[in-house]
């Protein structure tokens, strides 16, 4: 598909193609703009029939807008495959949380993202679809970009489909495409260790954030089964040797759950396990799953649990609850559209 290249590549791709080489710029500024073949009005009938195979076939399905401004977006992809990406505005911009799968593998009790399991990997370009869909959608284009900043925590593990993850960060990143910062693109893990590791190498300036969820690997195997292949101590070391290299602070993800890791203990555990080390903790309330037996601690038992971490020296905040009335959580809407199709 021509989304998963690059400029160069389409320019290559053209020239194997017998095209002449400005056709390349044309094909290129189509894709960036969110265009469908159809719409493409630069390029005659016949190039079009040439490129109809390979042009990215994807396209918005339908959009849901919050009470807070919040947009989750159903994307449709040719095999009529379906994700989410979720639109949120801040005082910065526009921040677009994308998925890397459709479904997941992982089997988190607490997410939405794993009741269907894996159905497939994304590709490189079907994720930058999603990114270039929303932006063509809130009138920005490839020269005026809307979207300022990019976070891996849609649906799938990124990391578990990580030649297209890391492939995609580069498209996204090129100075020649939406020329958006590393900086401002955040990558979520359930902890595959070995894959940070790999991700260490790649010498990007992403922000690295790992969803951790308990302080102790008897209680993380309960609610994450990734547990029984890394400990949370081979995480952190992971994390402390990812901040040595890239020298970018750590964010953990700690969703606090009723009466399962939401105690004073697991106060104290997490600060000792993270002490010393530069990172960041985003406490969030547990948003309920409805096929999920696990209930969320209130935000008033967040807030104390964020005060107590930073009275033990460790910085955190509670995370801002955005779409919930639009199923916001990862893979509740597409959950949704599933059953009702399947009814």
């Amino acid at each position: 598909m021509l989304s998963d290249l690059s400029f160069e590549e389409i320019k290559f791709y053209v020239k194997h193609m017998g095209l002449p080489e400005f056709r390349g710029e044309q094909i290129f500024d189509a894709i960036y703009s969110g265009k469908s073949l159809q719409e493409v009005s630069n390029l005659p009938k016949a190039i079009k029939d040439i490129l109809c195979k390979d042009y990215p076939n994807y396209a918005i399905e339908k959009v849901y807008e919050s009470k807070d401004g919040t947009k989750k977006y159903i994307i449709k992809y040719s095999d009529r495959n379906i994700v989410e990406c979720v639109l949120m505005k801040y005082k910065y911009g526009y921040t677009l949380c994308v998925s890397t799968q459709v479904g997941c593998r992982m089997g988190c009790k607490f997410c939405a993202s794993t009741l269907h399991g894996l159905a497939r990997n994304l590709s490189a370009g079907e994720i930058l679809g999603q990114v270039l869909l929303v932006n063509r959608d809130i009138g920005g284009s490839r020269k005026n970009r809307m979207i300022t900043n990019i976070v891996l925590m849609g649906s799938g593990e990124p990391l578990d489909n990580f030649d297209n993850v890391t492939k995609f960060i580069d498209l996204v990143s090129a100075s020649k495409g939406l020329n958006i910062s590393q900086r401002n693109i955040s990558l979520s893990t359930c902890g595959l260790v070995n894959q940070i590791y790999k991700l260490m190498e790649k010498n990007y300036n992403i922000t690295l954030t790992i969803s951790l969820h308990a302080t102790t690997d008897e209680k993380r195997k309960e609610i994450m089964p990734i547990a029984n292949k890394f400990t949370i101590d081979e995480i952190v070391k992971a994390c402390r040797e990812y901040y040595q290299k890239t020298k970018r602070r750590i964010y953990f993800e700690y969703t606090l759950i009723k009466s399962v890791n939401d105690s004073l203990d697991d106060v104290k555990r997490l600060a000792k396990l993270l002490k010393g080390l530069n990172c960041h903790v985003n406490v969030i309330p547990l948003n309920v799953v409805k096929e999920r037996t696990l209930k969320g601690s209130s935000r008033l038992e967040a807030y104390k649990f964020a005060d107590m971490l930073k009275s033990n020296g460790i910085s955190a905040t509670v995370r801002r609850t955005m779409g919930e009335d639009i199923a916001g959580a990862c893979g509740q809407l597409r959950n949704q559209i599933i059953e009702s199709t399947t009814k």
